[in-house]
């Protein structure tokens, strides 16, 4: 990081376009802030109190619930900050550490999520597999790696990031500090430009496609099953979790691989609220919360609490 990077103040002007409606903002953030964490640590709680889901799809749950709590932690408190009290000013050391750790939690899930998708892949297509496939060595091998190579990538990007040259004036058009509002204000390389591609299709499309793969196959899967009834909740079922797939890294891929443009600050406003905010409070809802398995055991654990409660 060269003098002028480490002694630049950024301004983080969230929302700056509509000034007015900062005291409703801060409100609904705080809404998707509490809900998310809320509904993040049930999943967490439950999973790690019943030893009936003590399997990998629920240790996968729980790591997502995880990386959620982290993705939203890291942006909205500081939000919320902003929008009430005004307090936008952030020192180099703030942004990059807030860009480091968003990028190594977005980089985890984007992973995360393509794993997940091929989990479900195995235990519906190849179920007489899936213990061998999905064995405990393996599984929690796969979680490893996933966290370590969000650390590595996020430790590469912001390393690269704090050596841009600021040319301009620290104002980021955003709500946290990200790594396009900070090239938007330094003297710009194509280099870095077509790093940030690199980054997004190695973490945006490919895991992806990925995972488009995997529900492929199982949508054909589906198609097989004699009853109505059972395609039906099959169908629903995966039609929420492509829905948030499509989400969460369709704005992602917009944002990050959309040709920069003079007057895109809120469209990137727009993604991120939609990446960073509003899919890691989906989460709990699509893959765990409207899932049976979860439900019956949060009840029985609820039971067993009453139960205690009164003798």
């Amino acid at each position: 990081m060269d003098n002028q990077t480490s002694t630049a103040i950024f301004r983080i002007l969230a929302f700056s376009s509509c000034p007015g409606s900062y005291s409703i903002l801060s409100l609904v953030f705080f809404i998707i802030y509490l809900t998310g964490i809320m509904g993040n640590i049930i999943i967490i709680t439950v999973i790690f109190v019943d030893s009936n889901l003590h399997t990998p799809m629920y240790f996968f749950l729980c790591n997502l619930s995880c990386a959620d709590i982290l993705f939203t932690t890291i942006t909205l408190p500081k939000l919320m900050d902003i929008l009430l009290f005004g307090n936008n000013s952030m020192s180099a050391m703030q942004c990059y550490s807030q860009m480091y750790l968003y990028i190594c939690v977005a980089s985890t899930e984007d992973t995360l999520l393509s794993f997940m998708a091929y989990d479900r892949y195995v235990a519906i297509c190849k179920p007489l597999h899936y213990a061998h496939i999905m064995n405990k060595k393996k599984y929690v091998l796969l979680i490893v790696a996933t966290w370590i190579t969000g650390f590595l990538n996020s430790f590469f990007m912001t390393l690269l990031a704090s050596q841009l040259t600021l040319c301009k004036a620290g104002d980021l058009y955003n709500f946290f500090c990200d790594v396009k509002a900070v090239l938007k204000v330094s003297c710009s390389t194509i280099t870095f430009r077509i790093i940030i591609y690199v980054e997004t299709l190695l973490f945006g499309f490919c895991p992806f496609l990925l995972s488009i793969i995997s529900y492929i196959k199982i949508i054909r899967i589906i198609l097989s099953i004699k009853s109505s009834n059972g395609r039906r909740k099959a169908f629903s079922t995966c039609s929420s979790h492509l829905t948030v797939l499509a989400i969460f890294y369709g704005t992602a891929m917009c944002m990050y691989m959309r040709p920069p443009s003079e007057h895109s600050e809120d469209l990137d406003q727009g993604f991120s609220v939609l990446y960073a905010a509003v899919t890691p409070m989906l989460n709990p809802l699509i893959y765990s919360l409207r899932n049976n398995e979860v439900k019956t055991a949060f009840f029985r654990i609820d039971g067993i609490r009453k139960r205690t409660f009164i003798i």
